[in-house]
């Protein structure tokens, strides 16, 4: 047994369960990893694969146990080489972050200006994506850690830390009758086409509670994944848009106006997430408190160690 059988398995698995695809993103051929895969179960003695001919259809009950031992043996060996690189060059290397357009358009940029002036020789990613995209991200190794509002703590193989809370609010164009209202309400809402984001991204949940449950059914006319779409749309006259306060910056929107809805809509939470059982860089801790200044490393550590005791429990 070897770490390269253990990695063949792992993106077998990832690869939904097909070998042509494993082998291209390992660089490798199929009948190569086939026959790995094969020396692997002789070896222990345990099919961890069930085939129809030479198709993987399925992963074996015993099968999967070995894959959440080879999935945390992977994971010791990435940390173990993350490791020593702490100790032979403490500030450099590489970071990657996975996270929506609204967190990097909006809440990144004074940090990641921090970060790089702090860190100027540790190479810093962004990749952008869908909650459920950046949160399988880093539970695979592809990103250290991800920032999202929705959908993080549903994954019990990451740590979720909440950063910050946040509100929606409501904007239209400059001559929008709504503007006169004196007091918003779900019900004056509702009077118009609304345009907000899609039902994976920033709160969309808390936004179909409150109309639901005031027995009242908005029109939704269309629906993006992230706020720029949003506010140009509106600016085009295509309804009025309901959408995080913090993409609003009222120097940059000229032809749009902003309309407080803390009290309509419950806040939002974003939070950070970090794959368990990681070895996290001293730059990488760094980052983490740029962004949320209450999670420091020592809360951070302890929120780890946690979660590696109760796994172990």
């Amino acid at each position: 047994m070897n770490l390269q059988q253990l990695r063949y398995l792992n993106e077998i698995v990832r690869r939904d369960l097909k070998i042509s695809d494993a082998a291209l993103a390992l660089y490798t051929s199929q009948p190569g990893i086939s026959k790995q895969i094969k020396l692997l179960e002789e070896e222990l003695g345990i099919q961890i694969f069930v085939r129809n001919g030479k198709r993987i259809t399925a992963i074996t009950e015993p099968g999967k146990g070995l894959l959440a031992i080879a999935q945390r043996m992977l994971l010791d060996a990435e940390n173990f080489k993350q490791f020593a690189q702490e100790f032979h060059s403490k500030d450099t290397g590489q970071l990657t972050i996975a996270t929506t357009h609204t967190q990097a358009r909006y809440a990144l940029p004074p940090v990641v200006k921090k970060f790089i002036e702090r860190y100027p020789k540790v190479k810093l990613s962004l990749h952008q994506g869908s909650p459920t995209q950046i949160a399988e991200q880093v539970l695979h190794g592809e990103a250290d850690i991800c920032i999202a509002t929705e959908s993080l703590s549903l994954y019990e193989g990451l740590v979720t830390l909440p950063c910050y809370e946040w509100h929606h609010c409501v904007i239209t164009p400059p001559d929008h009758p709504l503007l006169k209202e004196k007091t918003l309400t779900l019900k004056s809402i509702a009077q118009y086409p609304v345009i907000t984001y899609d039902s994976a991204f920033s709160g969309r949940g808390k936004i179909n509670d409150a109309f639901e449950k005031a027995g009242i059914t908005p029109d939704i006319a269309l629906t993006a994944i992230d706020a720029d779409v949003i506010k140009t749309y509106v600016e085009l006259g295509l309804g009025i848009g309901i959408m995080a306060e913090i993409a609003f910056i009222p120097e940059r929107e000229p032809h749009l106006r902003m309309m407080n809805a803390r009290h309509l809509f419950k806040p939002s939470t974003t939070r950070i997430a970090i794959r368990k059982n990681d070895y996290l860089r001293a730059y990488t801790y760094d980052f983490i408190e740029l962004f949320a200044p209450h999670l420091t490393r020592k809360v951070v550590a302890e929120a780890m160690h946690l979660s590696s005791f109760m796994l172990e429990k």
